[in-house]
């Protein structure tokens, strides 16, 4: 079985230690959004959210956001 991975820790570390809050407001979304994504355990994702991060921190390639990971049963 597969599952989505989100790495967005990963990702605001490269960005300069960005804070969960730092990015919420460069993106205009709540900080529980982003705090979900964070964890790696979000009810629902949207779509603009994933294209507001990309953008912001100038991201091309999805990978750096998320990945499919093989879960064990």
């Amino acid at each position: 079985m597969k599952r989505v991975k989100f790495k967005l820790d990963e990702v605001l570390k490269k960005n300069g230690n960005l804070t969960q809050k730092q990015i919420a407001e460069m993106i205009g979304v709540r900080p529980e959004a982003i705090n979900e994504l964070f964890i790696d355990h979000p009810r629902s994702i949207k779509k603009d959210h994933l294209q507001k991060i990309a953008e912001a921190l100038n991201i091309n390639d999805i990978t750096e956001i998320m990945e499919l990971e093989d879960v064990e049963q």
